[in-house]
């Protein structure tokens, strides 16, 4: 929560894609301030050579629509490939006054922005960047805890074990075949038959083969699967879980559940990339994820938590940067799980 410097202009810049546009809120969030969403539209020939390359120049300050449109803020936080080029741009315009974050390697180095996070599985490394083993996200321990003094009466008659399944969908790296989905439904089936509440959720990203396999699943066990009627339980979910299932395919997903202490049973369909193994394999040495199987297996862990991390390293740097601009300084009071 800002405790003052309320004005404190900020902009999240992104293409618009809701991964990258939810960590740089999130972060925004965890220190206090509601930011400005200015997404870019780059058109070819200039996407080609992103993000090396110049901004689209239909999109450049002054221009009719720009997302570029100033005063420009005290605190820029971008990410994806095609905000590179929009965040060294608003780097120059505004004299050096604003204050750059990027969210992921950026590819074009350590020196893109005044400071960096990226995964520990990126090699990207330097003085002003910053990983953490889990990505930045919405989720708080705060939350959690509301949310279990106030269970959400959808959920709250579950049987327990409550097993909390966030289903992802096809991706860059991962496919849910047929196959795929016959074998976590499988799985699910096993868990319920146990006994097991089970407690659905699905995405954007859900192929509709394996939405209509979990909704008949749920039917079939008397479990809950929410079809976009009333509030979104995902932190209800969360916070009543005993056990969580997460698809392989959204790092997100596993580092939201990672806040809740809880075992995370990881299914993987079709598909894979070695950065994401080298972050599944960091997880496990936590004892944090297992993979799923039909078993519920593992036990509660320490919660782990990067946002706040990343929040007082950038609220920390921003104050440096002010007082060498000879500006007033910033305050912040961050919430620290």
């Amino acid at each position: 929560m800002l405790r003052k410097d309320a004005g404190l202009i900020t902009w999240v810049l992104t293409d618009g894609k809701a991964g990258d546009e939810l960590q740089a809120l999130s972060v925004a969030e965890a220190l206090g301030l509601t930011p400005e969403i200015r997404r870019v539209r780059p058109k070819p020939p200039f996407t080609w050579a992103m993000p090396w390359g110049p901004i689209d120049p239909r999109e450049r300050p002054g221009a009719p629509g720009s997302p570029l449109t100033p005063p420009f803020p005290d605190l820029l936080i971008g990410s994806g490939r095609r905000a590179v080029a929009y965040l060294r741009h608003v780097k120059r315009a505004s004299g050096g006054r604003t204050y750059t974050v990027f969210l992921k390697d950026p590819r074009t180095g350590p020196k893109t922005a005044d400071f960096i996070w990226s995964p520990e599985y990126d090699r990207l490394r330097g003085p002003n960047v910053m990983t953490t083993l889990t990505p930045p996200h919405r989720i708080s321990a705060r939350q959690l805890e509301d949310a279990r003094t106030h269970p959400d009466a959808r959920l709250a008659h579950l049987p327990r074990p409550r097993v909390a399944v966030l289903a992802g969908g096809d991706s860059r790296h991962h496919r849910f075949t047929q196959a795929d989905i016959a074998r976590l439904v499988g799985h699910l089936t096993a868990a319920a038959e146990t006994g097991a509440g089970l407690m659905v959720t699905a995405s954007r990203r859900t192929p509709p083969a394996l939405r209509e396999a979990l909704v008949a699943l749920t039917a079939r066990h008397d479990g809950f699967f929410w079809d976009g009627t009333g509030p979104n339980p995902y932190v209800a979910l969360l916070s009543l879980a005993d056990f969580i299932v997460a698809t392989a395919d959204s790092t997100n997903m596993i580092g939201e559940a990672a806040v809740t202490g809880r075992p995370i049973l990881v299914f993987e369909p079709s598909g894979g990339h070695p950065k994401l193994d080298v972050y599944m394999k960091g997880l496990k040495a936590h004892g944090i994820v297992h993979p799923f199987e039909g078993r519920l297996v593992g036990q509660p862990y320490e919660p782990l938590n990067s946002t706040p991390k990343v929040a007082a390293a950038i609220a920390q740097g921003l104050g440096r940067h002010r007082r060498a601009l000879g500006l007033p300084d910033t305050a912040f009071l961050l919430e620290t799980t």
